[in-house]
């Protein structure tokens, strides 16, 4: 097959994105430090930068002085170009979130989320949607489009379809349902959490910087996002990062997604509950999953129960985290998710002395293990990454998206 030729377009296209993107990440940036950055010619730069701020997208931000001449302006993205929104889908409730063009937030909500049929979850997400965009007091005509972060793989295609056994959806085409739910037609981009955090953590958090890491996103359930040379690794189907699902006992603890002895049944937070409900033979008071593994952290200065229940979860999570290191030799593992962040701030230092204990030596050594930085709002941060990398990706008109996102 002849290679496809790159035409002026194409190339026009390509240098709009490299600016634009590295002004995302980088900026306040001068058309000076721009050429030198992206190794584009000054005279590219110059007008490449004035489309981009013809379009709206690019502002001036102040000046700085130069050698011996005169001050060069700082540009950046405009933050009011657009808006866009990340909704992270989790086993027990929603959180829909909007931002602005510099991922500042604007405004947030939170809805509890029973056992519901997708068409449910759907029309609550839409809803959810509307609500946040009245909340921020922001045109509509203004969100570039939605992202959502759901538990289960995500096979991606001409529309996004949901497979997660674990709350009973097989083959649940997501993004037609709510776009059937919507009154508006943004563009909408459904991934997998784990995958979204991931994404927020490598643009903002824990993983900037790096090329080769795992990012683990430990809640009601478990998953990872395999990062490597600044892609996700996918897998055929997508579904690749299934972190939770794989066997560490043989034999072990049933799992809901009807195997034995997965990661998920000893380090997801159903599970350490329940291991601690077992070996007590009562459970801990609370409201909610999140509430009721607070106590059993806070319990373990006093119940030898609740401390040697967490001291095998860092076993068993430093266990998980040493196959990640023996399987993909990461440069940074990245523990995340509520439920991660909380057993990371009490015992971490066992997770990785667990940690050590099963890795081998050779790639051990040249890891780090660290906490999140995103905190519990990383899978919609995430989410709302989605259709920033769409705009960033392309130089057609950004409020007419033709192309799916993807995690970069």
């Amino acid at each position: 097959m002849a290679p496809k030729r790159t035409t002026v377009r194409d190339l026009r296209r390509q240098n709009r994105s490299t600016l634009l993107s590295t002004l995302f990440f980088d900026g306040p940036l001068s058309r000076y430090e721009l050429a030198s950055r992206s190794g584009l010619s000054a005279a590219t730069v110059s007008t490449v930068t004035g489309e981009l701020v013809d379009d709206g997208l690019v502002v001036e931000a102040g000046s700085v002085d130069s050698d011996g001449g005169r001050p060069r302006v700082l540009l950046r993205v405009n933050p009011g170009f657009g808006h866009v929104i990340g909704v992270d889908v989790g086993e027990t409730g929603i959180k829909v979130e909007l931002f602005d063009l510099a991922l500042t937030q604007l405004a947030a909500l939170d809805h509890a989320l029973s056992p519901s049929s997708p068409a449910a979850v759907a029309s609550l997400i839409a809803s959810s949607v509307r609500d946040v965009v009245a909340a921020a007091g922001v045109p509509a005509s203004t969100v570039l489009g939605v992202g959502i972060g759901v538990p289960g793989t995500v096979e991606q295609g001409a529309t996004a379809v949901v497979h997660a056994p674990t709350i009973g959806w097989d083959g649940v085409r997501l993004e037609e349902l709510v776009a059937d739910a919507s009154e508006s037609a943004w563009p909408l981009y459904v991934e997998n959490g784990a995958k979204t955090q991931g994404q927020a953590e490598m643009w903002f958090g824990a993983g900037r910087g790096a090329k080769h890491v795992v990012i683990a996103l430990i809640g009601s359930g478990v998953g990872a996002a395999v990062v490597t040379d600044g892609g996700v690794y996918r897998g055929a189907t997508s579904s690749a990062g299934e972190w939770g699902h794989t066997t560490i006992v043989y034999g072990g603890r049933p799992c809901r997604c009807g195997a034995l002895g997965c990661l998920e049944a000893y380090v997801g937070a159903e599970g350490i509950l329940d291991r601690y409900r077992k070996a007590r033979g009562r459970a801990l008071a609370g409201i909610d999953e999140q509430s009721t593994v607070a106590a059993l952290i806070g319990a373990a200065g006093r119940s030898k129960t609740a401390a040697r229940v967490l001291e095998e979860t860092a076993g068993y999570l430093g266990a998980g985290i040493a196959n990640l290191v023996n399987l993909f030799n990461p440069e940074r593992i990245v523990l995340g998710g509520w439920a991660g962040q909380a057993l990371g701030a009490h015992q971490l230092d066992r997770i990785v002395a667990a940690t050590r204990a099963h890795a081998l030596r050779h790639p051990y050594e040249q890891i780090s293990i660290e906490l999140g930085h995103l905190g519990p709002d990383a899978v919609a941060v995430g989410a709302a990454t989605l259709p920033v990398a769409a705009l960033l990706d392309r130089a057609a008109d950004p409020r007419k998206p033709t192309l799916r996102a993807d995690i970069a």
